[in-house]
């Protein structure tokens, strides 16, 4: 589940905020309990315990399944993060350039792979030859289990211009025929050919439907990533603010006309989940991939 610190995500946080929920939370990441065995561990009755479970169930945290005459709670989600606001940078200007996800320039993929656009998949799914049609450019998601995909962005810099840092921001996913929300991933990051670092998905989500996903898109398969921003400076990389790898800007070429951008999932890797990219119009931002060049 990806949240916000918008008035969206209050229920989430306030069904978080209480020591008997989170300790329901706790319980039920071991099994599935009904009503009355929740409250004889908890030492509550079993009215309050409704309560905090339907608090939970109205955030998407849990939800209920009959069992003969029995209410029986599961959790529903097994992840949640949280996205801050990303800062805005005044004392450089800047170029930007958004990609569409089916604009890839180069790849190689293995199934399961496919592309899907607004209204339907484009090519047939788990062909890799379809990755060539020219409709890939509407695509607003793809993904593959292994291999690459490859985008060129312009490279807008003049001779007196000095590139400060480089933030790439994207959605991503593993993936996993039809969805699995623990799924682990290495995706690797490539810019001008030079390995950036290599980042792991936690899994293939669909425990709730993306803010942006398309109605047709079935409930099972995948419906949303995580929002990653990758930043590289003069100093280093970073991954969503935190340290991540010693690239610097000197180690790219960036005087080339263009810039290249890869995600691999290489066949050495450690995990290979493969690897989903959400564009605009799917996933929980409404984004394509974003590509932010600094300058003085």
């Amino acid at each position: 589940m990806e949240l916000d610190i918008s008035d969206n995500s209050l229920p989430v946080y306030k069904a978080l905020a209480n020591p008997v929920r989170l300790k329901i939370i706790r319980l039920l990441s071991h099994h599935r309990q009904n009503v009355k065995d929740l409250a004889n561990e908890l030492g509550i009755s079993s009215t309050i315990t409704l309560r905090h479970l339907q608090m939970l169930a109205d955030a998407g945290i849990i939800t209920f399944e009959k069992s003969g005459h029995n209410k029986i709670s599961k959790l529903q989600i097994d992840t949640i993060s949280v996205r801050f606001p990303e800062r805005i940078y005044h004392s450089f200007e800047s170029y930007e350039t958004d990609i569409p996800v089916g604009h890839f320039t180069n790849y190689s993929v293995t199934p399961s792979c496919g592309m899907a656009g607004k209204n339907d998949y484009i090519g047939k799914v788990d062909n890799p030859a379809y990755f060539m049609e020219p409709k890939r450019i509407e695509a607003g998601m793809i993904w593959f289990t292994k291999g690459f995909v490859e985008y060129q962005a312009p490279n807008f810099l003049n001779k007196n211009e000095h590139l400060e840092m480089i933030d790439l921001s994207m959605e991503l996913g593993s993936e996993f025929p039809f969805s699995n929300n623990v799924w682990p991933s290495d995706i690797t990051f490539f810019i001008n050919d030079i390995e950036v670092g290599t980042w792991t998905s936690a899994g293939d989500f669909s425990d709730t439907r993306g803010k942006f996903t398309p109605a047709w898109v079935p409930d099972n398969v995948n419906q949303y990533g995580v929002q990653k921003i990758l930043r590289v400076t003069d100093h280093g990389t970073y991954l969503d603010g935190q340290p991540f790898t010693d690239v610097t800007l000197d180690d790219l070429n960036v005087a080339e006309e263009t810039f290249k951008i890869r995600f691999e999932v290489k066949p050495n890797a450690i995990n290979q989940g493969g690897c989903t990219i959400f564009g605009k119009g799917f996933g929980n931002f409404d984004q394509d991939i974003n590509l932010k060049m600094f300058y003085s």
